[in-house]
């Protein structure tokens, strides 16, 4: 019997990631071996055992990466944190490389040797290639709830907001904003926009891709044209729009779902989105458990969070995006007056893999002219 337990509790052990084991005697082949001492490693495995299943409740660490907005100070990432916590009794470690594509690119990286349990932040520009790596896992989620402008039939990814890209005007500067993709390539170089870099960025790359879903093989040109107008190209969404309300320019890529932070946070309508005419590239953000995590339950956990009323209520007022799921309460009713696309354009993630990299080659040479 004795021999039996120790098997188990070293095999209990492995699975609980405990970092040391204790060596316990074979006492069934043991000459000396009595029922007594059979008996005290039965009871020495067993506490064993409940002592790291008491330890593994605290100790559990979900390490999640993200963007660096969403676990600044002000975005959800330190209130979702807060609530699953108090749910799993365990602790969330958000790891930031960058903005999304940057995680993305970390994740491939460190392949099989990654630390991370779950990726949040990719979007549906990205879900193949990250799929191809063989990292993410099935989700196992019921998504029944999803309400979505477009059907979701994913077995992997979770998505957990949406929103449309949008440029976004201060109207102190601007009086006569573009209406149209048109309109901002070919408008007032004096009246400059920041743009994100779509090597790093997912609204850069979702620029990159409103601009190749409008303008096809001319889009080169139309990035040509549009380089007189460009103060700078950042690396993530945060510097660009640190520029942009801090005066540097009257124009920035955001989405259309920016103007509610000023609205309901700081009761200021001073910056509002430009509606375009040939519609709005959309964004669904989605996470993912990763393949081989020691805390894949655990992630599914979360992924499951995600979507769920508490989760779905904090994002709107914290990511300043819309929800795919039904919150605790109707949004504020500054949500009711945003742009609301006559349009939404969106490429497939397949089309996105293929052809991503050569889309940003043609969008540097078209830049460096």
């Amino acid at each position: 019997m004795g021999q039996l337990v120790a098997l188990y509790a070293v095999r209990f052990l492995k699975h609980l990631r405990v970092r040391s084991v204790i060596l316990l005697c074979d006492v069934e082949t043991d000459p000396m071996a009595t029922a007594h001492t059979r008996m005290l490693a039965a009871f020495s495995a067993f506490a064993t055992i409940f002592s790291a299943c008491a330890a593994s409740a605290d100790d559990r660490t979900l390490t999640i990466y993200t963007y660096d907005s969403f676990v600044a100070d002000w975005g959800p990432g330190p209130v979702l944190a807060e609530a699953f916590e108090a749910r799993c009794g365990c602790k969330i470690e958000w790891i930031a490389p960058g903005d999304g594509v940057a995680v993305l690119n970390r994740l491939r990286f460190e392949g099989e040797t990654t630390d991370a349990d779950l990726v949040l932040g990719l979007d549906t520009n990205l879900t193949a290639e990250a799929e191809a790596t063989g990292l993410i896992a099935s989700h196992g989620v019921d998504l029944s709830s999803l309400d979505l402008p477009v059907a979701w039939t994913s077995e992997t990814f979770v998505p957990f907001d949406f929103g449309y890209f949008a440029v976004v005007y201060d109207t102190q500067a601007i009086s006569e904003p573009p209406t149209s993709l048109a309109d901002l390539v070919e408008g007032d170089a004096d009246q400059p926009i920041v743009l994100q870099d779509p090597r790093t960025s997912t609204p850069g790359l979702g620029f990159l891709l409103w601009m190749k879903a409008v303008y096809g093989d001319e889009a080169a040109d139309k990035w040509a044209q549009l380089s007189d107008r460009v103060l700078t190209v950042t690396p993530g969404w945060s510097e660009a729009y640190g520029l942009f309300t801090e005066g540097e320019a009257p124009m920035v890529l955001s989405y259309t779902t920016s103007p509610a932070y000023h609205m309901v946070v700081e009761e200021d309508e001073r910056y509002q989105a430009a509606a375009f005419d040939e519609g709005h590239y959309m964004q669904i953000e989605v996470a993912a458990a990763v393949e081989g995590s020691p805390e894949i339950d655990l992630a599914r956990e979360f992924l499951a969070f995600l979507i769920s009323p508490e989760a779905q209520s904090v994002l709107p007022v914290t990511n300043w995006m819309l929800p795919v799921a039904p919150t605790v309460e109707a949004l504020p009713e500054p949500f009711e007056r945003l742009v609301t696309p006559t349009d939404a354009l969106l490429l497939d993630p397949e089309t996105v893999a293929a052809e991503r990299q050569g889309w940003i080659n043609e969008w540097l040479d078209a830049v460096s002219r």
